[in-house]
């Protein structure tokens, strides 16, 4: 299907690997023009030469600012921002929590989508397909034992979404959630090891229990998840904004 998205302009926070390289791979695999961040130097450069970048965390507004600065001059504008930034944040009761982990979860999964909502959407007003994707979790709809910083922060992208959705609709800028599930990767992997630790149980034990609230028992793929980020950047998702969309195996509750 040819989603009619070459020469589009395209920022994704946190491409260097996981899901924010699968984004930053399938836009440039369809012609899009992509800008990203990490704190992963390395990472970077491993990306298609094509494809700008710098070290940034979005969660400081100064180094946001220089971000937005070298993105949209090596653009030439912005059409897409795709606020993909986030850590797992820690794994414990919430009276083990650390106030300082507490406040670093909140601030790269949920502030930092303000960070760089707020300076994209006056380039977004002078685009002719404009579009905001956060991603927030299945976490952002159901309750999350021993992850209460991660789950509060995807919960607040859901708000953040909707109501930037009410107020930039008249400009013809659409604003969605990704809700992924279980997805394949490192991150994934940490976060049943963490729990498995915290609940004294095996990896193995952890992950059953997690698959046993889907009805499709498998993981979603970073791949699957830029697929539907790419359509509703594209032409043909012109008419959905203010959504929530889940991917994942009809997931019903998290373990």
């Amino acid at each position: 299907m040819d989603l009619d998205i070459a020469g589009l302009r395209v920022l994704v926070t946190a491409g260097a690997a996981g899901i924010g390289r699968g984004i930053v791979e399938a836009f440039h695999a369809e012609g899009a023009r992509v800008f990203t961040c990490d704190l992963d130097a390395a990472g970077l450069k491993t990306l298609p030469p094509e494809v700008g970048h710098r070290v940034a965390d979005v969660a400081d507004r100064a180094q946001v600012g220089a971000l937005f600065e070298d993105a949209v001059a090596h653009l030439g504008g912005l059409d897409v921002l795709v606020n993909n930034a986030g850590i797992a944040g820690p794994t414990g009761k919430v009276e083990e929590i650390a106030p300082e982990d507490w406040d670093r979860c909140l601030e790269v999964c949920l502030t930092s989508q303000f960070n760089c909502a707020r300076l994209a959407v006056p380039h977004l007003r002078a685009s002719g397909n404009p579009s905001i994707v956060n991603l927030s979790s299945a976490a952002g709809k159901f309750g999350f034992a021993l992850r209460s910083p991660y789950s509060a922060a995807k919960w607040g992208v859901i708000g953040f979404t909707k109501s930037l959705a009410i107020e930039l609709g008249d400009a013809g800028i659409r604003v969605n959630a990704i809700l992924p599930g279980l997805v394949a990767g490192d991150r994934q992997r940490r976060v049943l090891e963490a729990k498995a630790q915290q609940r004294g149980l095996s990896f193995a034990e952890v992950e059953s229990a997690a698959f046993s609230y889907t009805s499709i028992k498998d993981y979603v793929t970073p791949q699957q998840l830029a697929d539907q980020i790419l359509f509703l950047c594209s032409p043909r998702g012109r008419t959905i904004s203010g959504q929530a969309i889940s991917i994942d195996g009809d997931m019903r509750m998290l373990a």
